[in-house]
């Protein structure tokens, strides 16, 4: 069971996840205020397309439709009694949404990339900075005569891994599987 942190501890820890906190919402904001309004534009409609105000008026329209071209509301005469005019909107907005769903998931893509060097960069400086502790913590052990048992695994551990030779392993590996997915 780990102690409580103290409030010294507590106090840096937020001002450090407070600013990393405020840097990202910061950088979202800068993206934002960069979209284009074509874009700005398309995430708008994209997110009214996904709400339920959008099911919600899409019942009321079919269903109203429906209603007067039955002639079930003899106030309005039928437009469509065949129901091909209801078809062709349909389909046509259906082109629209997903077209606009496609350039926002495009978006979203690009951020997610970005997302994923910058974690990559992160792990790659830990990887490196964890490496070389290693190493200075395994000179200080043979320096005070402290017997590592595991001395062929912090050998291989003290290792720089470059990200070239890991992607060149993935690749080897997912040839000898013959598969085009790392994971698979």
């Amino acid at each position: 069971m780990s102690a409580p942190r103290s409030e010294q501890q507590q106090s840096t820890i937020s001002r450090r996840l407070d600013r990393n906190i405020e840097a990202l919402l910061k950088r979202r904001e800068q993206e934002a205020r960069q979209s284009s309004r074509q874009e700005r534009a398309a995430d708008a409609i994209t997110r009214f397309a996904g709400s339920m105000m959008f099911v919600y008026l899409h019942l009321l329209v079919v269903t109203l439709w429906i209603v007067v071209n039955t002639g079930l509301l003899p106030l309005i005469p039928a437009f469509d009694p065949s129901f091909v005019i209801l078809a062709m909107v349909a389909s046509v907005e259906a082109i629209f949404i997903s077209t606009f769903v496609l350039i926002s998931q495009n978006r979203m893509a690009e951020a997610d990339d970005k997302r994923a060097d910058l974690n990559l960069q992160i792990c790659l400086l830990a990887e490196h900075e964890a490496t070389e502790v290693l190493t200075l913590v395994s000179a200080i052990a043979e320096k005070l005569g402290v017997e590592i048992e595991t001395r062929e695994e912090l050998e291989e551990l003290k290792e720089q891994v470059t990200p070239e030779e890991v992607l060149d392993e993935i690749e080897q590996k997912m040839r000898r599987r013959g598969t085009n997915t790392p994971l698979a």
